[in-house]
């Protein structure tokens, strides 16, 4: 290989390159294989790459990474709902094994079969030789939590609720981020199954997104009531909603659906108000301020159940 002569530039990456063009950022020499157009002549390889992690990725007005594709977390979450109803489907739906895992039940149950069930019984144990015995969320399956927010057995129940995630749920993310959006999603499906702990029947079932979804429609008013828009089409939405619970409240959870549209304007509330300043900071202190309180009325229901 011939080198250049003593005196001559050369690329700074390759020093056996003679060159006269020099990198607009550095001042370092490059041969035509190192440029990299810029908007003023041409930038090295390594100030291009200490440029690019300079660069800041864009941000929601609330301080989450702005979503490529807002709409993906959404679907995920559709496709996760329908794959636990087809499994809840092929295994024999809510009164099947897996349904007794996954649907949100406050007491556990010795069944008799029939529909019929010992309400003195209160263990696995004491129910054994007698009956069935089905886990509830005081006697252990606090996952019940959340499974039951994915779990769906009637098709125009999941086809609803889907279609209102469909529709809600990248709007949300658009101005909060994947992140906040999942945090206000699954707060607001725990806020639901919180308040069917309480409220509900100790030894009913539910199941479904309706806490989740409700929660969305929550965020979004607090979202628009922040940024001075006009909330109407929303509270028309929540409205009809709303009758649609009354009006069906012998098959409906109205708890889950009160508690999840107050988890959401909580989550949500955190989110939009939490200052500039550590923002960050705040909003996760505040959501996890929030999670501590449910938990603790979790607890707190447990102890009474007992």
């Amino acid at each position: 290989m011939t080198h250049p002569p003593a005196g001559v530039p050369v690329c700074y990456r390759h020093p056996g390159r003679e060159t006269h063009i020099s990198c607009q950022r550095c001042g370092r020499p490059i041969c035509p294989d190192c440029m990299r157009d810029a908007a003023v002549g041409f930038h090295c390889p390594s100030c291009v790459a200490e440029g690019a992690k300079s660069v800041r990725a864009p941000r929601t007005p609330y301080g989450g990474n702005r979503s490529a594709v807002p709409a993906l977390t959404s679907y995920v979450l559709i496709a996760l709902n329908v794959g636990v109803f087809l499994a809840l489907l092929a295994a024999g739906g809510a009164n099947s094994d897996l349904g007794r895992i996954l649907l949100l039940t406050p007491r556990g149950i010795c069944e008799t079969g029939g529909g019929q069930f010992y309400p003195d019984v209160a263990s696995a144990r004491n129910c054994m030789g007698v009956g069935v015995w089905s886990d509830g969320v005081t006697s252990g399956a606090w996952w019940q939590l959340i499974t039951s927010a994915f779990s769906h057995v009637q098709p125009l129940h999941i086809a609803f609720n889907m279609l209102a995630l469909y529709f809600l749920g990248p709007q949300l993310e658009r101005v909060t981020g994947r992140v906040r959006f999942l945090a206000i999603y699954f707060f607001s499906a725990l806020a639901g199954s919180v308040a069917v702990l309480w409220l509900s029947e100790p030894y009913s079932s539910t199941l479904g997104a309706s806490g989740a979804v409700f929660g969305l429609i929550g965020a979004l008013l607090v979202v628009t009531l922040k940024v001075g828009g006009d909330p109407k089409p929303l509270g028309i939405w929540l409205g009809l909603n709303v009758v649609i619970t009354v009006v069906g409240s012998s098959y409906i959870s109205w708890q889950g659906h009160l508690g999840g549209l107050l988890g959401g304007v909580a989550a949500t509330s955190v989110i939009v108000l939490a200052p500039r300043t550590r923002r960050g900071w705040f909003q996760a202190a505040g959501i996890l301020a929030l999670v501590a309180v449910l938990l603790a009325l979790v607890w707190l229901r447990t102890l009474e159940l007992a």
